[in-house]
């Protein structure tokens, strides 16, 4: 049986979520991401934003200079998330088979749906209305044989999208599309194609194979399967994620050791608690420095027993910086990432005694209630760091009990 794939995406998500809840935003360029001042970057912009050129990952000060104009929000992650799992839940009321791939997209596979709901056209159109209806945001939806082609389709046409590759035309629909289209295909790999007049997917499909693995090795094996609309990778529902990070990007950067240990106890404190949510713990530790001029640099260490705990978390982090830190060097970034996660039930007995899980299951209750600054340690008061949110979260895919 022909694999029926859908890739539906939620157009310019944040955005779209900020319109939606304050109306008066509608028809203006909005843009997520903080202050226009501010070193951070650009995490959605509405398609009034993109006209100006605006776009992610964008740094928020060319964003301002380029829309004068935009209205900068700094974001609602608990909002992002309620809205992305109620949108999650519609996806799964049709399959099983749900991959997420942020918070606003996923991958479904309907080939087994068809019986109960129409074929893929049908299921999209279905999602995309109820997604309105229910929610209040618009999603654009590509339907194919396969994720990379549904992938490419929803991206084609948006916002809005409701594009459908038949079966046995994926190689002529990816044919006229641009190589960058084409996963795999980054800048170098653009350049070094165009060094063979390959602009083009259809061009690039038209190569030898011989060619391509000369040139780009096991890699141009697989750049050829692509570019000819062959992929059998499978839909995967959502997988525990293999670590668990925050990072901040200072507004000024610092030198001050005991303002970046500070900043450390705040992300340990975040990271523990989305290790708790996730049912994971840690049993290594990583810390990322980024220096003025953009030098980086990450350090790991193990810590004595897996753990979902923030002390320590943040004490393997303070002793990762102290070994770290260049004296008298300012620092523009720190994050911290806990790694080498296993599942809770491989604690050690020594790790969280009951009273501590008691303390931190009541604390993780309130910040989801009210906010993750409804509870701070004493020492972080009146030094915490505005902290952008983590727009590259992968959300769970909702279970039965969801459902």
């Amino acid at each position: 049986m022909t694999r029926a794939i859908l890739h539906a995406d939620l157009d310019a998500f944040y955005a779209s979520v900020e319109v939606l809840d304050d109306p008066s935003l509608r028809g203006k360029p909005v843009i997520v991401g903080g202050d226009p001042g501010a070193r951070g970057v650009v995490s959605a912009a509405s398609y009034e934003a993109r006209r100006f050129g605006v776009h992610s990952a964008m740094p928020l000060r060319t964003a301002a200079r380029l829309c004068p104009t935009g209205v900068f929000l700094p974001g609602r992650p608990e909002r992002y998330r309620d809205l992305s799992r109620q949108v999650m839940r519609i996806f799964a009321s049709y399959t099983p088979l749900v991959e997420p791939i942020s918070l606003d997209e996923a991958f479904l596979d309907v080939t087994a749906s068809r019986d109960a709901f129409g074929d893929g056209e049908a299921i999209g159109q279905a999602i995309k209305k109820r997604v309105l209806d229910e929610v209040g945001l618009v999603v654009s939806v590509g339907v194919a044989s396969n994720k990379l082609c549904a992938k490419v389709a929803s991206d084609l046409r948006k916002p809005d999208a409701l594009v459908v590759v038949p079966p046995g035309r994926e190689a002529a629909f990816l044919a006229p599309l641009p190589v960058s289209r084409l996963w795999g295909v980054g800048p170098q790999s653009r350049q070094a194609l165009a060094d063979y007049g390959v602009t083009t997917i259809g061009q690039l499909a038209a190569l030898p194979d011989a060619t391509l693995r000369r040139r780009f090795g096991s890699h141009g094996a697989e750049l050829a399967q692509r570019a000819r609309g062959i992929d059998r990778s499978p839909v995967i529902p959502s997988q525990a994620p293999k670590s668990i990070g925050h990072e901040l990007t200072f507004d000024r950067d610092v030198v001050d050791p005991a303002r970046l240990e500070a900043t450390l106890l705040d992300l340990a404190e975040s990271v523990a608690t989305r290790l708790r949510a996730h049912g994971l713990a840690a049993g290594a530790v990583q810390l990322k420095l980024r220096y003025e001029g953009f030098e980086t640099l990450t350090r790991q260490m193990p810590v004595e027993h897996q753990t979902r705990e923030s002390a320590p978390i943040y004490a393997a982090g303070v002793a990762l910086l102290r070994r770290t830190l260049v004296r008298d060097r300012a620092v523009r970034l720190i994050g911290l990432t806990a790694i080498n996660l296993t599942d809770l039930q491989q604690l050690t007995l020594f790790d969280a005694p009951d009273r501590t899980d008691r303390i931190t299951a009541s604390i993780d209750a309130v910040r989801e209630r009210f906010g993750e600054k409804a509870i701070t340690r004493a020492r972080l008061i009146g030094h915490r760091d505005r902290r952008r949110f983590d727009f590259g979260e992968k959300p769970e895919a909702p279970t039965d009990a969801d459902s």
